[in-house]
């Protein structure tokens, strides 16, 4: 047993989940300046703005995580499910729950909407960066006291690389995150989209082998594929009409052009994005912006975004094309290449007379956020895996998947003050083409 494994010591009141009971370690962990940093991070980026309940944050939602965690590892011990594991395994499962404690401990300011910038403008992906957090005095004392290597197999687990059978609950396809967001996030906006049968999908977890010779890993029973279908409408319906709601994009676009800005003019730096909260981040880019020297057209333009989204005035729709109404395919640099879309941006800002950054293109695009890969187990006995193919006759869930998402693509195009509307042919025209025939294609005028 490693030395944190034992009773509770802190009971917390969860709004979702009622009392949520912190052993020893985790409560220690809790108490660090790192996590409690988390009760400031807002857990929807902007979605208050439009849903005025989403005010919770990134540290009610690491204790849900580590709380279902628990619950799991309970459930998967009373069936027996353990048995299977070395015992180097069952010592190590203290540090399962303390990874889904830490899971979001390196998100930055407004959570996701940071990561949509260019990879080389950020320092890393949050799951990147907590190792940096992993790191800090607090943390590091804590996890010393679990076990040697604690720190370094809590960061594997977070990054989705350890071998630990119980990996896929901190994260994969079936990883408790998902669950306790979709169930909060549902909560706090006041919508009823993120009804998930957790009960029944805990109930229905196991450990599973897909060959004789495979690993461990964490599975499905059969009569959890009811459970797995409520996840999948569950993340559809909160895509399509929270995450993805046009106003909280609209707010999105226009923090990334922000920061964009902001990094490009000197105003920030690339390491000041990690580690402020919200509004530090918020009010320090303020304070640079009054003290600049002299107004200038690009200072100009960062007022006004960052008075957007202070002020919540948002830039409009000018288009907005949904599902069928866009190609089937449209190229991967949309998403992919934010020099290529802002070069996109201005030069429709130029035509509609507008300057650089008061056009915003959005597409957020994400193909994985309906996929499923991971182990069923049948009624007889059978093991197999779901992916991306499906089952065609049988369990088509990953094909459902793939059905949602397609609906749920859309293609919008925001300007300041006021929309004009505009024409999406040429627009669509040249998101079918690829990054060096765009380019190109741009650059010609």
């Amino acid at each position: 047993m490693r030395p944190n494994e034992g009773g509770i010591v802190r009971t917390v009141r969860d709004p979702l989940w009622q009392n949520i009971g912190l052993d020893r370690a985790a409560a220690a962990i809790v108490d660090t300046p790192e996590f409690q940093r988390l009760r400031h991070v807002k857990q929807l980026g902007f979605a208050h703005l439009v849903y005025p309940g989403a005010f919770h944050t990134r540290f009610l939602h690491a204790l849900g995580v580590y709380h279902l965690t628990g619950r799991a590892i309970d459930a998967l011990r009373s069936r027996g499910a353990l048995a299977e594991l070395t015992s180097d395994q069952l010592a190590a499962i203290p540090v399962v729950r303390l990874a889904a404690l830490l899971h979001d401990i390196g998100h930055y300011p407004f959570s996701h909407a940071m990561e949509e910038l260019e990879a080389d403008a950020i320092p890393g992906h949050h799951e990147e960066l907590a190792e940096q957090f992993l790191a800090a005095p607090a943390i590091r004392t804590v996890l010393a006291d679990v076990g040697p290597h604690a720190a370094a197999e809590v960061g594997e687990l977070i990054r989705g690389t350890s071998s630990h059978p119980l990996q896929g609950l901190v994260s994969g396809s079936l990883d408790l995150d998902k669950i306790d967001y979709l169930r909060r996030d549902s909560l706090f906006c006041g919508v009823p989209y993120g009804a998930v049968d957790v009960d029944r999908l805990l109930d229905s977890l196991t450990l599973a082998r897909e060959s004789e010779h495979a690993e461990l890993e964490v599975a499905v029973t059969e009569k959890g594929i009811s459970a797995l279908e409520s996840l999948l409408f569950a993340k559809y319906q909160m895509f399509r009409n929270v995450y993805w709601h046009h106003a909280v994009r609209a707010a999105t676009v226009t923090f990334r052009r922000l920061i964009e800005g902001a990094l490009e003019q000197g105003f920030l730096k690339r390491d000041e994005l990690m580690g402020p909260t919200d509004e530090e981040l918020l009010g320090t880019l303020q304070a640079r912006l009054e003290s600049a020297p002299g107004p200038t057209e690009a200072t100009a333009v960062l007022g006004g975004l960052l008075r957007g989204i202070v002020q919540r005035r948002l830039p409009k729709r000018a288009l907005e094309l949904f599902g069928d109404e866009l190609p089937t395919e449209l190229a991967d640099w949309i998403p992919g290449r934010r020099d290529l879309v802002r070069l996109v941006e201005d030069r429709l800002a130029a035509e509609l007379g507008r300057r650089p950054g008061e056009v915003l293109v959005d597409y957020p695009s994400n193909p994985r956020m309906l996929e499923l890969r991971l182990l069923l187990v049948r009624r007889r006995g059978e093991v197999q895996r779901l992916t991306s193919e499906g089952e065609a006759g049988l369990i088509d869930l990953p094909r459902l998947g793939r059905s949602l998402h397609h609906t749920t693509r859309v293609l919008r195009v925001f300007t300041l003050d006021r929309a004009e509307p505009i024409e999406p042919g040429p627009l669509l025209d040249l998101f079918r083409l690829d990054a060096e025939s765009a380019e190109a294609h741009l650059e010609s005028g």
